[in-house]
C-alpha cells in the first residue's frame, strides 16, 4: 500500500462503528437490541416481526430509522437516544490509533449514520477525543443515512470537504460507493477483504493501516 497514494489527501473522514472501534467490541450488538425493543414499543408488534423490519429496513434503506421513518413516520429524535443509551464500558483506549491520527495531515473529521453525541461518547472511550475537526451524525444529514448520496453530499458542504482531496475510511461497503464516485480515496476497513470497483484498499487493522501513512 503506497504511502503516495494518500499523498494528495488533505480531507481524512472516519466512520465510526467497526471503523473507529474494533468489531469484536460488538457495540452493535446492544444497538441492535436497543432498536427490536423500540420497534415493538412504538409499533406493538412482536419481538420476531420487529427483528425482521429491522433487519429489512437496514437492507433496503440504509439504516433501520430511515424505514421507520419512511413507513411508520417514526420520530427520529427519540429513536435515537433510546438505541444509542448503551453501555461502553468495555471500549478500551487505543493511544498508538490517537498518535496517528493526530498526525494525519490536513482535516479530520468523524461522520456516522449514528448520532454526534453518540460518537463523542465513543471518540471519548476509544482516547480519540479533541483529534477531529468535527463530528457528524445522521441529523447533520436531516435524518438522511449513508448511502445516499444526498447524505454525503449535505455533510461534506457542512464540512468544506473536496471529494477529489479526501479519503474515506469505513467497514459498510454500500458507504463507500458514493465517496469513490464522487473521487475520494475508500479504504475498507473489515475482517475479511472483498474485491470491489470502488474499493482502493482494505485493511483488517486500522491502527497499523494509519500507521504506515503517517
Amino acid at each position: 500500500m503506497p504511502k503516495t497514494s494518500f499523498a494528495h489527501v488533505d480531507t481524512w473522514v472516519f466512520d465510526l462503528d467497526n471503523t473507529l472501534y474494533p468489531p469484536r467490541a460488538r457495540l452493535f450488538d446492544q444497538i441492535e437490541v436497543r432498536m427490536t425493543d423500540y420497534v415493538m414499543s412504538s409499533l406493538g408488534v412482536t419481538r420476531a416481526a420487529a427483528d425482521h423490519m429491522r433487519k429489512d429496513y437496514w437492507a433496503r434503506y440504509g439504516t433501520t430509522l430511515t424505514g421507520l421513518m419512511r413507513e411508520h413516520d417514526v420520530d427520529p429524535a427519540p429513536y435515537l437516544d433510546a438505541v444509542h443509551d448503551i453501555s461502553l464500558d468495555h471500549l478500551e483506549a487505543d493511544l498508538t490509533l490517537a498518535g496517528h491520527i493526530a498526525n494525519l495531515p490536513g482535516q479530520r473529521i468523524v461522520y456516522t449514520n449514528g448520532t454526534a453525541p453518540y460518537a463523542e461518547r465513543v471518540l471519548e472511550a476509544r482516547g480519540l477525543s479533541g483529534l477531529f475537526d468535527g463530528v457528524y451524525g445522521v441529523e447533520h444529514a436531516d435524518f438522511l443515512p449513508k448511502p445516499e448520496r444526498a447524505a454525503f453530499e449535505t455533510i461534506f458542504d457542512k464540512a468544506d470537504v473536496t471529494p477529489s482531496k479526501a479519503a474515506m475510511f469505513e467497514d459498510d461497503l454500500r458507504n463507500l460507493e458514493v465517496p469513490h464516485a464522487m473521487g475520494m480515496r475508500t479504504v475498507h476497513v473489515a475482517p475479511d477483504p472483498v474485491t470491489a470497483e470502488h474499493v482502493h484498499h482494505h485493511t483488517e487493522d486500522l491502527t497499523t493501516f494509519l500507521g504506515k501513512l503517517t
